[in-house]
């Protein structure tokens, strides 16, 4: 009866007759040396990501025991200094599918073995730009926004409050400068500049002096609209906020901010996303979180709907018009055919509450109004995937 159950479903849901399919998804995390911060208010949980690729997991099973399809994950943790490529080359032994949560240049060189050749590979993690340009692999693909979906996000709300005196103050940590560059390169793109820039001083100790360095430090700014601040790691940017010179808005890093996902985020059934993954793992949904969550449910969803588990026929139907996720965010979320990047709306939020989300009213697109977020396919430079 069970078994009827399960043809029946897939009958009524329009899917492929019902088959036994089993798939196996490896989670490689590999730790890296975090810089030390002013403040560890905001500790990043161990299980960053690989928490969110648990919950996909459930969700996966509990649609596939309907259909006769079983799903496991393989999580491996590289410790600082051990090497990522032997882990990886061990999961992809027992399995052509595999979620990084690794920087860029792992992510790259995973990609690149010979024993990834044909696997499908999930970039959860890294933001560059890079990934998805002059650097893409055809077997990675990223579930994760790129870093200039966001700061494209956060230009939109510029244009839209006719916010254009702009300046902006940016850390000196790689992440800061790779976000620092999208966020220059996305008020060029809709037509905004910067009138000021400074960089951090990384010697101030703003836990004792925030009140009388800060007004300084901003002062030659003048007088401008909002102040951006690039601050990836959260250690100067949260007491600039209320500090300045001049009272304006501040966004970026701090203030009001372009997320993948934030536990403020409660419409179109995120709520009950949010209410599984902390009863889950006690704590709330982080981006990677959703990014590596987005991955496994890429899988899952490719899966009951060719009812194959071929790395072949899997990407071919992700990169096809027929595939959507729903990702609780209003809209349903599609893979980009030119670099692997899965589209998805930008979540412009403030600690305390949503404020909009990107693409913003008015900012349309010739195909998909979500491209107008990150590379569109004239500006991408990726080759692997024509």
């Amino acid at each position: 009866m069970f078994r009827f159950f399960g043809i029946l479903m897939a009958v009524l849901c329009g899917l492929p007759a019902w088959a036994e399919t089993a798939m196996n998804i490896g989670y490689l995390h590999v730790d890296v040396p975090r810089a030390p911060t002013l403040s560890n208010l905001d500790p990043i949980p161990a299980d960053n990501g690989l928490a969110g690729a648990q919950t996909g997991l459930q969700d996966n099973q509990t649609t596939g025991k309907f259909l006769g399809q079983t799903y496991t994950l393989e999580p491996v943790v590289i410790p600082v200094g051990d090497d990522p490529l032997a882990a990886a080359r061990q999961l992809l032994a027992s399995s052509p599918f595999l979620v990084l949560n690794a920087p860029a240049e792992v992510a790259l060189a995973i990609a690149d073995m010979p024993a990834a050749q044909g696997a499908l590979l999930f970039n959860a993690s890294a933001g560059d730009i890079s990934l998805r340009d002059e650097d893409c692999r055809s077997n990675l693909f990223h579930s994760l926004p790129s870093d200039g979906m966001r700061a494209d996000a956060l230009a939109q709300v510029l244009v839209q409050k006719r916010w254009t005196d702009l300046v902006m103050i940016s850390g000196t940590h790689a992440i800061d400068l790779a976000y620092a560059t999208a966020m220059r390169r996305a008020l060029t793109k809709f037509g905004l500049a910067l009138s000021g820039e400074k960089t951090w001083d990384a010697d101030a100790d703003m836990r004792r002096t925030a009140s009388q360095e800060i007004p300084l430090f901003t002062q030659g700014f003048g007088d401008y609209d909002a102040l951006i601040v690039i601050d990836e790691l959260h250690d100067f940017g949260r007491y600039v906020l209320y500090n300045t010179w001049q009272a304006r808005p501040v966004i970026g890093s701090e203030g009001l901010s372009a997320l993948t996902w934030a536990p403020v985020i409660e419409q179109w059934g995120a709520a009950q996303l949010q209410s599984r993954f902390e009863e889950q793992h006690g704590r709330k949904m982080k981006s990677v979180d959703y990014a590596a969550w987005a991955a496994v449910r890429t899988l899952g969803e490719a899966v009951t709907r060719t009812n194959a588990s071929d790395p072949a026929t899997l990407r071919a139907y992700i990169l096809s018009d027929a595939f959507e996720l729903a990702g609780f965010k209003g809209r349903a979320l599609t893979y980009r055919d030119w670099n692997g990047q899965l589209r998805q709306p930008i979540a412009i939020a403030h600690p305390r509450a949503l404020v909009a989300q990107a693409p913003l009213e008015g900012f349309l697109h010739q195909t998909n109004e979500l491209d107008s977020l990150g590379l569109d396919r004239p500006e991408s430079r990726c080759e692997a995937y024509q």
